[in-house]
């Protein structure tokens, strides 16, 4: 099976051109030649493509409010609601895991973005907010509020080895931008089956399961943590917050510290004790 690939196509540049959709495809932009997304509802939407297929899409060049699939005709009329599932779910996906998701737009898409022929890659794009609404034609519809920016943030295919770590990579620009590795924290929460590690909960949204990738040895300066599975946490939002602000730590034995009961472990994660102890000398105050 072909890997799903969130970020950046090796090789290929924002701003690059393909004549027609087979050639997109070949190139591993946006595999679909047909359908303006790609994606699985269970891990979330890679790319998309504008090509002046619905009407209610809107574009602003770093503001994208995109309208999901379904509910057309073969003559392209929107004859039916659309629904929170398959490819639509795969964006909601998107938004709640914080995934970088690849825009092209098409010649056929009415925008002064976009290329007067064939198709262009105009970058990465996340998703900010996504909502359900009454389209131009009656029917319900879901939109998604995508918003650019600007990384070169690396593929999924990357392994770690589990012992030795790398600081993450920082992009030259007039800011010192970390690159994260989104499979590293999608790997931790799959493994906790989006549970948090200290309460236990999963939080059950309309696009899935939800919890929060947390970094125990911080990736920014000064602390420069490495973004490994092995520096990170699978949290709710509400222990993510006290976490990072010293309202509890774990002890070399993984129990908790200001907070009663012990961090929930399983085989296959593997926390670095010398992250957890880095935690407790920098954040926690009673220690």
């Amino acid at each position: 099976m072909k890997k799903r690939i969130f970020g950046h196509i090796p090789d290929v540049k924002v701003g690059d051109k393909f004549n027609n959709r087979d050639l997109l495809s070949k190139a591993g932009v946006h595999g679909p030649t047909v359908a303006g997304i790609s994606g699985s509802k269970y891990v979330g939407s890679d790319s998309i493509v504008l090509s002046g297929g619905y009407e209610d899409d809107e574009d602003f060049g770093d503001v994208i409010i995109y309208t999901g699939a379904g509910g057309q005709n073969s003559k392209k009329k929107q004859v039916a609601d659309q629904t929170l599932d398959s490819v639509n779910l795969s964006l909601a996906k998107s938004k709640t895991e914080s995934l970088p998701v690849r825009v092209v737009r098409g010649h056929n898409h009415k925008s002064e973005y976009s290329p007067k022929s064939g198709y262009q890659y105009s970058g990465l794009y996340l998703v900010e907010d996504y909502w359900k609404e009454v389209g131009k034609a009656g029917y319900i519809i879901w939109r998604y509020r995508l918003v650019s920016f600007d990384s070169s943030a690396p593929t999924t295919e990357v392994n770690e080895p589990p012992a030795d770590y790398v600081d993450p990579k920082r992009k030259s620009s007039s800011s010192n931008k970390i690159v994260r590795d989104y499979q590293k924290a999608l790997n931790v929460k799959n493994w906790h089956k989006y549970k948090c590690q200290v309460c236990g909960l999963a939080i059950e949204t309309s696009a899935g399961l939800y919890a929060e990738a947390a970094h125990i040895k911080p990736l920014g300066e000064p602390h420069n943590g490495p973004d490994s599975e092995h520096n990170i946490l699978c949290l709710c939002p509400n222990h993510h917050v006290m976490f990072d602000n010293g309202g509890f730590t774990i002890a070399d034995d993984f129990t908790l510290i200001g907070l009663p009961g012990e961090l929930t472990q399983v085989k296959v994660h593997k926390v670095d004790i010398r992250f957890i102890k880095y935690h407790r000398e920098h954040y926690y105050k009673n220690t």
